[in-house]
């Protein structure tokens, strides 16, 4: 038996080290040789210990869920959704005790609330909010949790409150071999968790995240004490629990909490705000449903449901033939959304869409609503059809994976208008005044027929067989465009690069390509090995730069344009304190956008990559790091936090 308790204490702080503090104490290899060896005595002896972590994997599935009594009601928070209504709230707590107190803020997930009971140190009981009062006995789903600790270090009684999520991380791993993938993070996290069978719950690798303490035979300050306690006793927080003493600093917490959600890797619908004495919480106390001393701050939705009226198929500069969703208007935080990517015809079958259905939409930052799944389904739904002609010139099409594409590629005008418009895009040759509009009019004329001709036109070209200036057409407006056409043809290697319209190569990985190969020629002439050498260069990458040099037509396109004056500049080569480092950005910063950062790390030098790979250097990790942060411990990836990046900017 002593040999068992070693292990299962050895084993669940190395489970705290790698699944809490993101701090891998041991390689997979060794942690699996223990554990081997404790579900070897486990065998022999019959005996399994209540905090064994071979718990995790799920036991038996039970026939229901039993009731729970809660040893302290669990209430609902009041909300808000504006700064009026949050300075209304602060004015009630000053009426009540005569001033405002010191105020914590921190995050509210978007997941399943649960309960935990822990006595004599072992967890006891987990269970779901319910009404407040009782909630439904998950404690064999809740085992499987690993940042869930099946014992902690307090001896006497209490109850730890938090949300069960999927990372959003989980989430995309889980739906890639899900035969129905799941809707979204919310509802895979609490589908697992009331599931009678717990190996279903330990397939989703959920986490709880801990943020309160209900019910104790300890008393409590403060929320920040509480959080000491919580963090103490070795359960996974996400964010800072932070502190305001003004209602305005209130609020300029909450909207950099806002401007972080969406680069985080769970779920959040808004902040939550306390009183962090508990002495005034005490004499503020309760209304029927709310505490007086807490409120939640909503923000705007990011997923609504509404119905998809029709599926249309559009041509991309690539061929690519991409089904949009024709949404019957709805808002989706202050926006109106009328459309929705559905990716390919893959994904449609998957997520079993049919036009006339209530679906799911999620809207994120700046990317195109997506359809996630069915909300209801329509009793006259229609299938959706898979295009078996090209939707805009007819042609044929051909199928690559999940995509299907346009084989006509020398005459589907949509194709040709969107390469003619991606080339003279701001992040290419910037060629201003140059539009979707402006290529769709000079195509149609027979003017535009390659890249090249852009480069061709000239004032007459702009007139219609009639003598007439097309439409929208001056002779002021002709000179500017011919003006900003000329100063285009002196550019950038890298904005050359991503205007040529590779597969799969953006601005970012145009600007690798050119740092990479500091020539058109060395370009020309690449080798497989010396691409997939680039931080986030895979194979199907590399190959489509070594496919689009090995296409002798491209070849002569390019010829063709140096030869009517393009021409490449130096760039500026910037030097810093990240000159010769490639550097990763994960979880949530404070100080800056996720783009700002990036900014300041590229003109002191650095390359910023997206993914973890042996090329990546440093990593910098804010709260909410996930997966990308495991990954570099493991590779022994120097990584750093917030402050220490902080200092690195003010040295350089």
């Amino acid at each position: 038996m002593g040999r068992m308790e070693e292990l299962v204490e050895i084993l669940n702080r190395y489970a705290y080290l790698y699944y809490v503090k993101d701090e891998p104490a041991v390689s997979d290899a060794e942690y699996d040789r223990l554990y081997d060896e404790l579900s070897a005595l486990e065998e022999s002896t019959g005996t399994v210990l209540a905090d064994s972590p071979t718990r995790r994997v799920g036991g038996e599935a039970v026939t229901e869920f039993k009731p729970y009594v809660h040893k302290q009601r669990l209430y609902s928070l009041d909300k808000c959704q504006s700064r009026e209504e949050l300075v209304r709230w602060a004015e009630r707590i000053i009426k009540a005790v005569g001033y405002l107190p010191e105020l914590t803020v921190e995050y509210k997930f978007d997941g399943l609330t649960l309960n935990l009971l822990y006595k004599e140190g072992r967890l006891v009981t987990a269970a779901t909010r319910g009404n407040g009062v009782s909630g439904e006995d998950v404690t064999e789903q809740v085992k499987t949790i690993k940042s869930a600790p099946l014992s902690i270090e307090y001896p006497g009684e209490v109850e730890v409150q938090g949300e069960g999520i999927m990372r959003l991380s989980a989430l995309e791993e889980f739906n890639k071999n899900a035969a129905v993938p799941l809707k979204n993070a919310r509802n895979g996290a609490a589908g697992a968790i009331r599931c009678l069978n717990p190996k279903i719950t330990a397939e989703r690798r959920l986490d709880f995240v801990s943020y309160n303490v209900g019910y104790s035979d300890k008393y409590f300050k403060s929320q920040s004490e509480m959080r000491e306690f919580i963090q103490k006793n070795r359960f996974l927080t996400m964010g800072e629990l932070k502190i305001a003493k003004t209602i305005e600093e209130a609020q300029a917490l909450i909207d950099q909490i806002e401007e972080e959600r969406f680069s985080l890797d769970f779920l959040i619908d808004g902040a939550v705000i306390k009183v962090n004495e508990v002495k005034v919480r005490d004499e503020l106390g309760f209304t029927e449903k709310f505490p007086r001393w807490a409120v939640a701050y909503k923000f705007k939705p990011v997923e609504m449901s509404t119905v998809l009226k029709d599926v249309i198929w559009q041509v991309s500069r690539t061929g690519k033939i991409n089904p949009l969703a024709l949404l019957e208007p709805v808002d989706i935080g202050g926006v109106t959304v009328k459309r929705a990517t559905l990716n390919n015809f893959g994904d449609i079958i998957k997520k079993g869409v049919r036009i006339g259905d209530r679906v799911f939409v999620r809207r994120s930052n700046d990317v195109i609503p997506e359809i996630l799944g069915v909300a209801e389904a329509a009793k006259d739904g229609v299938d959706i059809e898979k295009p078996t002609v090209c939707p805009s010139c007819g042609g044929g099409v051909v199928e690559k994976g999940a995509f299907v594409y346009c084989e006509n590629a020398g005459e589907c005008a949509p194709k040709i208008i969107a390469h003619f418009e991606h080339f003279a895009s701001k992040d290419a040759l910037d060629i201003e005044g140059f539009s979707e509009k402006t290529a769709e009019q000079l195509y149609s004329l027979g003017v535009l027929t390659n890249l090249a001709s852009i480069f061709r036109l000239a004032a007459e070209s702009f007139t219609t067989a009639e003598g007439n200036f097309i439409e929208g057409f001056g002779e002021k407006k002709i000179k500017n465009l011919l003006d900003a056409i000329e100063a285009a043809k002196d550019t950038e290697l890298e904005r050359f690069i991503f205007a040529l319209g590779i597969p799969g190569i953006g601005k970012k990985s145009a600007r690798q390509l050119a740092d990479a190969f500091k020539s058109l020629d060395s370009l020309k002439s690449a080798t497989m090995n010396e691409l997939i050498e680039i931080p986030d260069f895979g194979d199907i990458l590399s190959e489509n730069v070594i496919n689009y040099f090995g296409d002798h037509k491209n070849l002569e396109l390019i010829e063709e344009l140096l030869s009517l004056g393009v021409r490449f500049k130096e760039r500026e080569k910037k030097e810093g304190v990240f000159s010769g480092r490639t550097v990763v950005l994960t979880g949530s910063l404070e100080t800056y956008k996720r783009s700002e950062a990036e900014k300041l790390i590229s003109e002191r030098g650095g390359e910023v990559a997206d993914s973890v790979s042996k090329s990546v250097n440093l990593v910098i990790a804010g709260p909410g790091a996930g997966s990308k942060l495991d990954k570099a411990k493991k590779l022994g990836i120097e990584v750093i936090d917030e402050a220490e990046f902080l200092k690195l900017l003010e040295s350089s």
